[in-house]
């Protein structure tokens, strides 16, 4: 494992007896029977036309299948997990935008993506969960007319593009991001570093796996290290502590607004957090005041390990220590894969405590966007990669973040970009102007805002908008706060500025 660079490799590691994958009411799924169940899927996928950097949509509901279907799809092709969420409209445009050769749906669940995939003559490979077998068996069944098979077949190589995931913008148009089976490696030995992976943890997977963080911190990694992983259906705070209490973790990584409501429960549930101690808890995807550190460690007994990732590094760029090394509540912590350093605008590295852009290269960075030269252009300077994000790093190495560069809304870890939001505003009757922005939320951290002018002699309220724009997107896109306004106020240039707009209008 420590040099593997497939995940072909990466996961020879557990013992074949050992347990891999668990889940509620069901029985495990060995390491042994894991590699069984790649090797007969890359096959299948083989004989239904996909091979190597082959692009194989997966759109699942959470859980043990969804986890064994990724690493399976991402072992011999290109993977390209999907939100659930999603509406028919956004379906089309990222199954065509990845020029998808499959479409991966669970038999027997509703999803507007197979009509998405209809319209773009994508064939549909049902997933056929077998739950007399260990948790996350299936087979794969065709539904359309098989394709001619690859001639491009076997396990992945490690140049080989092994995930493919979308990231928000600033503009209209999300990115590309193509992740190496190289950068998926290094990532999971990052974070087996960090976190001392051993066989005998068990992790409890609470985390979507269409998101960076639970496919790589919340599955691969720990799986890497041969140790188990116990996939929930989904977060649900009303059944964690009963999850917890079936599988017996050593740890769980989470969002700061998944932890905030753990925390809601976690007074009723003192027994079973004493029954079953954990190492060490983890965050990420967004920061967590460490008011909350303080009371998770303390209902707990455990240290929080706090880090800060993103799609473009595979996950993992820093992490807080865990004990007896230092852990910084505010910090993100430590260099830990790549290296950090932060850069003024004229590319020059900055000394210690000095205020920033965060830059990173690694062997867990993307080599670039898909064709996207402007972004790449945009993103990478003088051989590192630009996160968008401000912050300082101290004398000792802990880096914090002071601010975002980018206009992205991190809402509890989703990010949205405002300009996907304004496209969709602008297509209301009523609607002649509009702005997206962040809306500062005490447990998200972001919410979605609009700011709207109406035409002259139309009518829209609140609701109106709302109710539009979640015919159109996901849920957790719809603008929490709609202000109808006679005008939007402008930056001195004359130009409408996303950046600020929540203070100017009262609402932060």
């Amino acid at each position: 494992m420590l040099n593997a660079v497939t995940l072909e490799a990466l996961l020879s590691t557990g013992t074949d007896a050992a347990a891999a994958i668990g889940a509620p009411a069901r029985k495990p799924l060995t390491h042994g029977e894991l590699r069984a169940l790649i090797a007969r899927t890359v096959t299948s996928l083989n004989a239904l036309g996909a091979g190597r950097n082959d692009r194989v949509a997966i759109v699942l509901p959470n859980g043990p299948e969804m986890a064994a279907c990724f690493l399976a799809v991402a072992s011999g092709t290109a993977s390209a997990p999907l939100n659930p969420a999603y509406r028919e409209e956004e379906f089309e445009f990222y199954i065509g935008d990845l020029k998808a050769k499959l479409l991966i749906a669970m038999r027997g669940v509703d999803t507007p993506a197979r009509a998405a995939a209809k319209k773009l003559g994508v064939p549909v490979v049902e997933l056929v969960p077998d739950l007399a077998a260990g948790a996350g068996s299936f087979t794969l069944a065709a539904t359309d007319a098989a394709a001619a098979p690859a001639t491009n077949g076997g396990f992945a190589q490690p140049d080989d593009v092994a995930m493919v995931l979308h990231t928000s913008g600033t503009t209209s148009r999300p990115k590309i991001v193509p992740l190496s089976q190289s950068n998926l490696c290094a990532s999971a030995r990052h974070i087996c570093k960090s976190l001392a992976f051993t066989p005998s943890d068990r992790g409890l997977n609470i985390m979507p796996l269409f998101h960076i963080h639970g496919l790589i911190a919340g599955v691969l990694a720990p799986l890497s290290a041969g140790s188990e992983v116990f996939c929930s259906p989904g977060f649900d705070a009303l059944k964690f502590f009963g999850w917890m209490d079936e599988c017996h973790p050593t740890w769980y990584t989470a969002v700061p607004t998944m932890h905030q409501a753990i925390l809601t429960r976690a007074g009723r549930n003192k027994e079973i957090i004493a029954k079953n101690p954990l190492r060490f808890l983890r965050s990420s995807s967004s920061s967590i005041p460490p008011q909350v550190i303080a009371e998770l460690e303390a209902v707990f007994g455990a240290p929080l390990i706090e880090a800060y990732g993103m799609t473009e590094a595979t996950h993992q760029m820093a992490s807080n220590p865990l004990p007896p090394a230092v852990r910084k509540p505010g910090s993100v912590g430590l260099a830990a894969g790549p290296e950090i350093e932060i850069m003024d605008e004229d590319g020059r590295i900055l000394p210690p405590d000095t205020v920033g852009e965060i830059v990173i290269r690694g062997p867990n960075v993307t080599i670039g966007y898909e064709n996207n030269p402007k972004a790449n252009a945009e993103g990478f300077t003088h051989g590192w990669f630009r996160t968008g994000d401000q912050g300082v790093k101290d004398a000792e190495g802990y880096v914090s973040l002071t601010g975002r560069l980018k206009e992205i809304i991190n809402r509890g870890g989703e990010k949205i970009s405002p300009r996907e939001i304004d496209e969709v505003i602008m297509d209301h009757p009523a609607v002649a102007q509009v702005v997206c922005f962040a809306v500062p939320h005490p447990k998200l951290g972001e919410e979605v805002g609009a700011a709207v002018v109406l035409k002259e002699g139309a009518t829209a309220t609140e609701k109106d908008i709302q109710a539009f724009v979640a015919l159109h997107v996901a849920d957790f896109k719809v603008p929490k706060k709609v202000l109808i306004l006679p005008e939007i106020p402008k930056g001195a240039t004359g130009k409408l500025q996303r950046i600020g707009l929540a203070q100017k209008l009262g609402l932060a």
